[in-house]
């Protein structure tokens, strides 16, 4: 199932995309009996839904059959304002995950994945703006990243077992501001802060969908891509990354209690602009005819785009 949030009357509402229609999943159960107060309650949001376990899917795909035969709660995709696919209540992010990205900037050494926190107050939708704020960063940067949706809560989750504890998949831009992640030092070396170069408005533009488990049974395999203004920058596949989703989700599992939308990250190929930015130890070879040209601007669209979940685009403006 391809699960969406999208708006009607400034209201958000959960849908599921079944063809070229969007179904509202509450509006689907209307008229097949009233609406039980605990079954609205579960489709209010997608964390809801996540959180209600197997019986929130059940009646997800109940709202479905019901639409199918009545018509009722179907609208078609064209003109609809689709919100990010989930509210999640953080955001983990490995980084490092992919050799060619490890390649085209600084070494840093690590022998786990790279572990940093994205803030939910940056999560935007398709469609929606990234805003270019000139006093947070001068070079602010695009990473076409997997992301995991947690089903089940878990705490040290063994890799036998992480995909019993994984949803679905959708896509995020994990937007950077390269200038206050990257401190250079004299002999070349650099520290990072991620805290400052991963955190503000607009910074985690996630969607167009979360794509249920069950219709990827192998995210090891997904082609992605990122262009801007239609301009190839990354060209890759999920399988290149270095930790796989059952590493990454028994690695933060770790220190974590896994609850229900939880969305972890799984970092981004090489491509960045970054990788051409010599002044932060960018060491970009060209590849496959892809060269990164500048970081982001106004007025360019960025899209980032995987294999059986779909594309996500924004465009920057000036804040």
């Amino acid at each position: 199932m391809r699960l969406i949030n999208f708006a009607v009357a400034r209201k958000v509402r959960v849908g599921a995309e079944d063809g070229d229609e969007i179904v509202d999943l509450i509006d689907a159960l209307v008229g097949e009996r009233r609406v039980k107060k605990e079954d609205r309650a579960i489709l209010a949001d997608t964390v809801s839904l996540i959180a209600a376990g197997p019986s929130g899917m059940r009646l997800a795909r109940r709202a479905l059959r019901e639409s199918r035969k009545t018509g009722r709660g179907r609208l078609a995709k064209r003109g609809i304002k689709l919100r990010a696919p989930l509210a999640p209540p953080i955001i983990l992010c490995s980084g490092e995950n992919y050799w060619d990205h490890r390649e085209e900037k600084p070494a840093v050494e690590g022998r786990e994945p790279e572990f940093f926190i994205k803030t939910p107050q940056g999560v935007i939708g398709p469609a929606d703006q990234i805003r270019l704020d000139r006093k947070v960063t001068k070079k602010l940067d695009y990473e076409t990243e997997l992301a995991i949706v947690i089903g089940k809560p878990g705490r040290h989750i063994a890799k036998k077992d992480a995909f019993k504890h994984v949803f679905g998949y959708l896509v995020m831009n994990d937007v950077t501001a390269r200038d206050r992640q990257v401190r250079m030092r004299p002999d070349g070396t650099c520290s990072y802060a991620l805290g400052p170069g991963k955190n503000f408005d607009t910074c985690a533009p996630m969607g167009p969908c979360i794509v249920t488990a069950d219709e990827i049974p192998d995210p090891q395999g997904l082609d992605l891509r990122t262009t801007v203004n239609g301009e190839v920058r990354q060209l890759s596949n999920t399988r290149k990354m270095i930790w796989s989703v059952v590493d990454l989700v028994k690695f933060f599992s770790t220190f974590l209690t896994l609850q229900p939308g939880t969305v972890i990250s799984t970092g981004t190929p090489g491509g960045t602009a970054w990788g051409t930015d010599a002044e932060l130890g960018g060491k970009f070879s060209k590849r496959k005819g892809m060269r990164p040209l500048s970081y982001l601007q106004p007025g360019d669209v960025v899209t980032c785009e995987i294999e059986h979940i779909g594309m996500l685009r924004n465009k920057v403006v000036l804040n």
